[in-house]
């Protein structure tokens, strides 16, 4: 990992750090570089076997990779495997395909890319689903320097280097003797970058950073929907409870009796104990069947692939749970009701509804409060989503494809791109080193009039002609790329970031790394909506920029039989070679998968939870009219009307829910504001997100106390008092 005073933190460094570390420093047992599946160009490759041809995803790696990581080998050693340049180690899944069988295979001929030939040097275990890092077969890391020259130079960040080290290494001493080598191997050209380590273990749940120091990631959703489910463990306890406290009139005799036949408070303090223990551990065998029978929808939706499956760890947790959730919701009932003096209850003197009728409604307004809560928090997710998704990037996403240079094209893309424009619903087409999603190659550049201790870090993007065109990119000032300047490939095209970045009022003309400046586009979203917009350089393909994928802009309307068409082009142009195309929209959306999950999940949560509420209150409001039963009755005989009962029942809960609206809105602003912190671009909160939320829970309120209003308001009053 390396940290930049200028440019944060980033888990990529330079190719030789691997290399120096495994030699300079002895509390380091292994090291590898390793350029992963993520590189653009490097998601998928063509594998052949004679006449069979497969797609598959691979990383190059460092010879210890196999010594240090836990992918266990079927086939092979873990020191020799890769000790070869030209060896590969492949998965179990992909021997199937590629020999139809795992056994013999090493040794054979795998042809790489219809252009070399590897031996099979192993075989590895297939990687679960549940792994952050997928791939199908592993090469030596110096095959990806002949590949990708880059990856050996210092002044390049892009491989990860991982290292194990050795039993009783202080991480803080190591990270501090470590800081300093990329300024050393640099000469200095580099002073704010510096390097430290991080367990790995922690990478995919605290992947953010902060000034350099772990801020979170992954965990904070874990965090997030714990939260939430303890919400909703809560809600349901504080129904058990209000229900329970409610019900005490009618069981004040019976524990009367027991008091007077003998029965001392713990013993009747264990009965409802054990009545609630009851109740949760059915609880518990209901919501485990329904678990796992939504396991796979929950799957779908996360694109996980969780399992229900039992161990000690889990069964524990789940009787703290079953533990914890006994003692909330039947702790305070069994010691109320334990409490009561027998001789006055069975006077019929204890007025029931004592201690217990505040409570009951604290308890409603704090479970309308979560739900409220929750309610709000859907909205506000909603609208950042929308937010996202409508709000105009600075190019256009729609209807482009980009698919990789490989074979006959990466000999001659120009001839391709010449071709290939030719074909109906092809609008234009460009060639480039990276997609328009996350970010490019960081290089640090000079300028006229630098800071020296400036270490502002630029994402370099190579392109063809009519790239900008292309993606329908804003010229500001100057002009594109032209085929009529031949000397273009010595001149760069900049972002409105990087002009304020290198601090020119105006830059046309000015030289940035060495190149003119020949014109300024208006800042567009090359990075995910969390992150500012980062000074961008473009500069034409050269032989440290060569192009890795085609981009093309269809026809709307037209994308089935373009692409039908481009597919024949393609297999013509191109023989060995199936066209494996990405639509640059979706790619996209992937950066906001996480976003989209908590929408769907949030919503599902906030359901329940509102469902879970109006259970209570439903209960509450049953038991409340049922204590006013004979009061209804009177009323009516002295003329009160349907809609005065109506409104006099609703009365008190109304009153319960405004107060729950009242407490959860600024709480529901502090908390969303805090999210969309995250995100440097945002909406703002409006007055109405809280509005809305506010007027759905007095809603849902009126709606599940209004029936139980509006059938006591139609009772006829003889039926309130026969017994009287």
């Amino acid at each position: 990992m390396e940290t930049g005073k200028e440019s944060g933190v980033a888990g990529q460094t330079s190719g030789p750090v691997a290399e120096v570390l495994a030699d300079e420093m002895p509390e380091v047992k292994y090291s590898v570089a390793v350029a992963p599946p993520t590189w653009p160009g490097f998601d998928s490759f063509i594998l052949s076997v004679n006449d069979h041809t497969v797609t598959a995803t691979g990383q190059f790696v460092g010879q210890d990779y196999f010594n240090m990581f836990s992918y266990p080998l079927v086939s092979g050693q873990p020191d020799q495997v890769l000790a070869d340049n030209n060896s590969i180690v492949i998965s179990e899944d992909l021997a199937l395909r590629l020999f139809k069988t795992t056994q013999d295979v090493l040794g054979k001929t795998i042809i790489f890319q219809q252009e070399q030939q590897f031996k099979v040097s192993g075989i590895f275990n297939n990687i679960t689903p549940a792994s952050s890092m997928q791939f199908d077969f592993v090469m030596s890391f110096e095959k990806c320097a002949e590949i990708k020259p880059w990856v050996l130079d210092w002044n390049s960040i892009g491989p990860q280097v991982f290292v194990q080290l050795r039993e009783g290494t202080n991480t803080e001493d190591f990270n501090q003797k470590i800081a300093g080598i990329v300024q050393d191997k640099t000469q200095g050209k580099f002073k704010n970058r510096y390097l430290s380590v991080v367990k790995y273990s922690d990478h995919y749940l605290y992947g953010n950073y902060e000034n350099g120091v772990q801020s979170g990631g992954r965990i904070e959703y874990v965090r997030l929907f714990s939260i939430i489910a303890v919400i909703i463990l809560v809600i349901a306890c504080i129904n058990f409870v209000n229900l329970s406290t409610a019900e005490a009139t009618f069981r004040l005799k019976a524990v009367g009796i027991r008091k007077t036949l003998g029965a001392g408070r713990s013993s009747v303090a264990a009965l409802y104990f054990g009545e609630s223990l009851v109740m949760v551990m059915v609880s518990l065998v209901v919501a485990t069947i329904l678990a796992a029978a939504m396991l796979p929808t929950f799957n779908l939706i996360t694109g996980k692939h969780l399992a229900m499956v039992p161990d000690l760890k889990i069964l524990i947790a789940l009787l703290a749970i079953t533990i914890i959730t006994m003692l909330l919701a039947g702790g305070y009932p069994a010691l109320y009701l334990s409490g009561f003096n027998p001789i006055t209850v069975l006077k019929g003197k204890l007025n029931a509804s004592m201690g217990g009728s505040g409570l009951r409604r604290g308890l409603v307004v704090f479970q309308f409060m979560l739900s409220i809560i929750l309610i709000t928090s859907v909205v506000v997710v909603y609208q950042q989503i929308d937010y996202i998704q409508n709000k105009h990037l600075g190019y256009n996403k729609d209807n482009v494809i980009y698919f990789e240079v490989e074979g006959t094209v990466k000999q001659n893309p120009k001839l391709f791109l010449s071709e290939i424009k030719k074909l109906p619903g092809i609008l234009n087409g460009t060639s480039s080193t990276h997609d328009m999603v996350g970010h490019g190659w960081a290089v640090g550049l000079d300028w006229e009039g630098r800071d020296p201790d400036d270490q502002t870090r630029f994402q370099l993007m190579g392109v063809n002609h009519d790239f900008l065109e292309t993606m329908d990119i804003e010229l500001k000032n100057g002009r594109f790329f032209s085929k009529d300047f031949s000397n273009d490939t010595v001149r760069t095209i900049i972002n409105e970031a990087a002009v304020e970045a290198i601090g020119f009022e105006d830059p046309i003309g000015r030289k940035l790394g060495g190149r003119e400046i020949v014109g300024v586009v208006k800042n567009f979203h090359f990075m995910s909506f969390h992150d500012s917009i980062e000074p961008q350089v473009f500069a034409l393909h050269d032989r440290y920029t060569q192009p890795t994928l085609i981009m093309l802009r269809i026809e709307a309307g037209t994308e089935a039989e373009t692409i039908e068409q481009l597919r024949a082009f393609y297999t013509t142009f191109n023989p060995g070679y199936p066209l494996d195309y990405t639509f640059l929209d979706q790619e996209f959306q992937l950066q906001y998968a996480a976003e989209q999950q908590i929408s769907v999940l949030s919503k599902y949560f906030a359901g329940l939870a509102i469902v879970i509420s109006c259970l209570g209150l439903f209960g509450l409001a049953a038991f409340t009219i049922q204590k006013r039963f004979k009061e209804i009755g009177i009323r009516k005989i002295l003329g009160s009307s349907s809609v005065g009962i109506v409104r006099l029942l609703s009365s008190e809960f109304t009153r319960v829910v405004l107060i729950a609206i009242g407490l959860a809105l600024p709480v529901a602003y502090w908390l969303t504001k805090r999210w969309l912190d995250e995100y440097a671009y945002r909406i703002e909160l409006q007055w109405w997100y809280f509005a809305l939320a506010g007027l759905a829970g007095l809603l849902i309120a009126w709606i599940t106390i209004g029936i139980h209003t509006f059938k006591a308001s139609r009772i006829n009053p003889v039926e309130c008092l026969k017994e009287e």
